[in-house]
Order: C-alpha cells, then structure tokens, then sequence
C-alpha cells in the first residue's frame, strides 16, 4: 500500500488497512458483562505453557529485564477511535502475567498511539525502549519501516499496510507474501466454480486513494489472468458519497455481474441500497473483509436478501463457529475475564496469533532472551495455527503464496461460512497461486539501511 497525501485519503486508509493487505475486520461483542469469571488455564488450543513462571536473572537486551520485557504495540487508535488492537494487548499480557508471565518475565505493553500520522515519531520512541513491535498496526506503517530495521526491532504485527512494510525483513506476516496474490482462491471460487457466468464482466470500485491504485491494479492483473473481463472499474471519493445513484446507474449500464468493493462497509451499505432500489442484483459482491462486522449486517439490512455479500478471512477460523473451535473459544472466555466490554475482533484474533507467536518464541530463549533468539525461533515455524486460531502458514519463508483460504456470506441473520467445498476442516487449502508481474513497489530489507541479519543480536 501507498501513502495517501491528502486528508481525505487518509480516511480511506483507515477504513481499508484491515481489509486490503491486511487481516480484516469482524467480530461480536465479548460479553454482556458480569457473569463467573472463569478459571485461568495455561493451555491455548493445541499449544501448551506459552506462558508460565521461570526464575529470569539477566537482562540480555533492550526492553528486557529479569522481571518484565517491554515490546511497542501500534495502533492509529488516536485517529479512528477504535481500541481493539489495545484491547487484545490487554487481554493476552494479562492472561499471560497470571500465569507467571513468558518463562517468568511480565510482558509489558507500550502502546504506541500513531495518532495515523505520527508513526515515524513513534517508532523512533520504540527503537529506544522496546525489544520488539507485536500485535500491532498502523495505516501508515510504512513510514517507519526504515527507522525499525536501522534500529533492528523485529515485528510481529496483527496488521500491515503499506508495500514498504508488508514483507520488510525482521517481520513476520501471516496472510500471504506480498508478491502474491492472496484472494487467488477466492476469486477463482467466485469466477469457476460458484458463479462461472460472471466471469466476462467483472467490475471494481474503490476509495480513491493511493494505495486502492495499487490494489485495483493487482485485482486487475490476477482477475485478467484468471480468464475475468473487467466491464467496470471506477473510484469514488474517500471523503465519502452523497448520493450513491450514478454509482449504480453505471454498473447496470456496464452489466456488471460481480463486484469487488474496496472502501468502508458503510459506503458499500449505502451503494447496496441503491442498487436493490433500482433492482439490479449482481451474481456476487466481494465486500472484502473490512466488512465482516456485525454492523454491516444492519447497515446493509433487506439488501442481504437480495445481493449475495462475501468475504475472503484468508485462512482464519470464523468467530461465529468459536463453540467448535476451542482456540476461538478460548480468546472469548479471556475477554469476559480480562475486558467484557471490548468487541472481539477479526483482527484482535490475528493480534492474539502475534501475541501468541511472540511468547512461544521468546519463551525458548529462556533467560538468554535476545532478539536474535526470539526471530530465529519464530522463523522455524512452518505451520504455524495460533493453538488452531488460523489455518497453518509457513513461517521459515518470507514470500511465499497463501495456500488456505475460507469465505463468508453476509445473510440478515448474520456472516456464515459460504459454500466454498472446504477441503482441511473449515478451510479451502489447495488455494492456486498468482505472483504478480506488474510492478507495485516492494518491502524494504535491511540492505535498503545499511544492515544485514549479521548486526541482529
């Protein structure tokens, strides 16, 4: 993704960072509040002792001591208003110190508020203090990408955003390889399998921003490549619509039979009103992940009856199935206990698998606890599932294509798992893979400041 360089555009990053590039946004509240708390358990689905208690007596790094180590947490919280990011930070560190912290040491959570144009700022405030960033994100993650590998802080982030950031070294990303085209299943379902008709008129509409450029031209790129017709392919301003008709008008004028949306779920709500309003239904609308939120479903309300709304979780277990899930499960019972007023969150399940990642990780480096410890033990994972949070992902590889995939469907009673003939438990694993060949920017490396993995210690 790219940085925005208007106000306007700026809004438009903010809604999409979840959505485009990123884990997306979905999830219902925690709790109603009250209740039996209840018991604390070391176990997280499969993994066992994450954290527990240890008798640490060095202080091998920055951020690390023989009682606590303290790591940066982003978040552009300041801007959108939106905790969750905070919230996860607070459930997982305080689960985690009750049970005697990671090998003994407390985790210690600096939030770093980026306020979405402060990130610079805070990242050099993080290479000063923290041993490392985890569990975090920021619109404009890019804009410190630099300062964070010249200062060698490793990153385990919930979230990424910018093509600076996403995939830069010393960082470990879980929804794909940026030269890849992670919805590859998923659009291939749409266009082969579930709606073959729609294939010869595609259509695309985005927030007009930089960073939608880029990803209306990878859509465009691996939709073409698929054998899809793009008939449709339009911007709308980020600051917002006020009457969202001529949208509509065009794309039944242009006969569009399948939509990838990119933008807010609000702008899409109000985009599906007018098109149910004037009677046009389309085959399919990819809402993309920013949507699968319980306020979309009464945002968008009788229009669910009549447009088929999906989205692609890239491989993460839906928070509508957490009974049978005991991992998901798990994560709410810690929200009632530790913050039975947060909403539970997509991406506070993808914090949870970073949070996760990071202890397992630096609980095998014991009392030698160093970043170059911590990085080498997560960079062995080569399925890693959070305890069964996600479907597995190779960690060992920093580019590599995204093989599992498991897609919703918006429906008046709520997101449910589409009929996508999953083949590994709730997910679709023999996702085809698409590199790209168009030229859309690249992470930046160690190289790119001067370092190489030999200076990480």
């Amino acid at each position: 993704m790219r940085t925005p360089t208007t106000i306007a555009a700026l809004v438009a990053v903010a809604v999409l960072a979840a959505g485009c590039g990123r884990s997306g946004s979905g999830g219902e509240q925690a709790s109603e509040g009250g209740g039996q708390k209840p018991a604390v358990s070391a176990g997280f689905g499969d993994l066992k002792d994450v954290c527990g208690p240890g008798s640490p007596a060095k202080s091998p790094a920055q951020g690390v001591t023989k009682d606590s180590i303290g790591v940066g947490v982003f978040s552009d919280v300041g801007f959108t208003k939106n905790p969750e990011l905070a919230d996860a930070a607070k459930v997982f560190t305080s689960w985690c110190n009750e049970l005697g912290g990671v090998k003994g040491r407390k985790l210690v959570p600096h939030v770093r508020d980026t306020k979405m144009m402060e990130v610079r700022q805070r990242m050099l405030e993080s290479c000063k203090q923290d041993f490392a960033l985890v569990a975090g994100g920021a619109a404009l993650d890019g804009m410190g990408t630099k300062d964070r590998l010249s200062c060698l802080l490793p990153d385990f982030p919930a979230q990424v955003s910018m093509v600076q950031n996403n995939g830069s070294d010393l960082q470990f990303g879980q929804t794909g390889g940026v030269s890849y085209n992670r919805y590859q299943g998923y659009w291939e379902w749409l266009l082969k399998d579930a709606y073959p008709g729609s294939k010869g008129s595609v259509g695309i509409i985005s927030g007009d921003s930089p960073v939608t450029h880029v990803l209306g031209a990878q859509a465009r790129e691996a939709l073409t490549a698929m054998g899809g017709k793009i008939a449709y392919n339009d911007l709308y301003p980020a600051q917002g619509v006020s009457d969202w008709t001529p949208y509509a008008q065009s794309i039944k004028s242009k006969g569009v039979k399948g939509l990838i949306f990119y933008g807010d779920f609000t702008s899409l709500a109000k985009l599906e009103q007018i098109l149910t309003g004037i009677g046009y239904k389309l085959d399919w609308i990819d809402a993309n992940n920013n949507a699968y939120l319980p306020q979309f479903i009464k945002l968008a309300g009788p229009s669910l009856k009549f447009q088929n709304n999906f989205a692609d979780l890239s491989g993460l277990q839906p928070l509508e199935t957490a009974a049978s899930n005991p991992a998901t499960k798990k994560v709410q019972d810690l929200y009632k206990r530790y913050a039975p007023d947060a909403a539970l969150t997509s991406v506070a399940l993808r914090a949870f698998s970073a949070w996760l990642l990071f202890a397992k990780s630096a609980a095998t480096c014991g009392d030698d606890l160093t970043r170059k410890c911590a990085y080498e033990a997560a960079r062995k994972e080569t399925a890693w599932t959070a305890g069964g949070l996600q479907a597995p992902v190779d960690l060992s590889k920093q580019d590599v294509p995204l093989a599992c995939f498991n897609v919703e469907k918006a429906t008046p009673e709520g997101w449910k798992p589409a009929g996508f003939k999953p083949d590994k438990g709730p997910y679709r694993c023999s996702a085809p893979a698409y590199k790209y060949t168009g030229d859309y920017g690249r992470p930046l490396t160690l190289a790119d400041v001067g370092k190489s993995m030999n200076d990480l210690k």
